[in-house]
């Protein structure tokens, strides 16, 4: 096939494996029952975004200062989401240029610790995220990690019990959110005891996030300081990661996310 008309041939001629792959994976997704919450299911509106020209652009720094030229329409995309992501949670900033909710939450670490600061954050057994401090995961390989859980009589978060841990381990970051969580957190309440102990409070809110945007789950943003989330999951929208804050962590969260760790 000419290099001209291979530009613009469709996919199943030029790889008709891969093609082959999508459509079974199309038929997979429609003729399936998925009950893994945190699964996505986009439109056909996203689909067709995340196909863009957009893939063939470098777009580092920040809209209005970047460092590659014709930039001024991926400024135009990149000020859509920041804005609608604050107006939609209510939050003062918006970085989202996170890859993912894991980058989020290693670049919000990144912003305000520093390594072998201490973390609570919630048993990957009880309910939490490796990077919320498993030993395997950069979080539990870069911070000292004391995790907290459920007690075995309710399943449910023991706030007492977390409030005496953070008085004995004297936290930096106290982490709410997790993977397996059901429960709605109190999240006024770990504030309460994060301000108690000097620590700062950070809420991943990845696997509820749609649930807050929908206004059927109490948002964690008027409590956190930080709050990470995918952009995918709940919220059904392409696959990538976002960080809310206040306005007093922005500047660090977005030095930390470039140059500090993207490109």
């Amino acid at each position: 096939m000419k290099t001209a008309n291979r530009m613009s041939a469709p996919l199943f001629e030029v790889d008709p494996q891969v093609a082959n792959a999508i459509d079974n994976e199309v038929r997979r997704q429609h003729e399936g029952l998925e009950l893994i919450a945190s699964e996505n299911f986009v439109s056909e509106a996203v689909l067709e975004a995340m196909g863009s020209v957009f893939t063939n652009k470098y777009a580092e720094g920040y809209p209005g200062k970047r460092y590659y030229g014709g930039c001024e329409f991926a400024d135009v995309v990149e000020d859509l989401a920041r804005e609608r992501a604050k107006k939609l949670f209510g939050a003062e900033h918006a970085n989202v240029q996170p890859h993912a909710g894991s980058q989020a939450n290693m670049e919000a670490y990144a912003a305000v610790l520093q390594p072998g600061d201490t973390i609570l954050g919630l048993n990957l057994a009880h309910g939490g995220h490796l990077t919320h401090g498993h030993h395997l995961n950069f979080s539990g390989k870069t911070y000292r990690i004391v995790p907290y859980g459920v007690t075995k009589e309710t399943e449910t978060i023991d706030y007492d019990d977390l409030e005496k841990l953070a008085e004995r381990e004297r936290p930096k970051l106290i982490i709410g959110g997790g993977s397996a969580y059901p429960r709605i957190i109190d999240f006024a309440r770990m504030r309460q005891i994060a301000d108690k102990v000097g620590a700062l409070y950070l809420v991943d809110m990845a696997h509820f996030a749609g649930l807050v945007a929908g206004g059927v789950h109490p948002s964690p943003v008027p409590h956190a300081q930080i709050v990470t989330s995918t952009t995918h999951k709940t919220l059904r929208g392409p696959r990538a990661g976002m960080i809310l804050s206040k306005q007093e962590f922005a500047a660090a969260i977005d030095k930390v996310v470039f140059p500090g760790m993207q490109g």
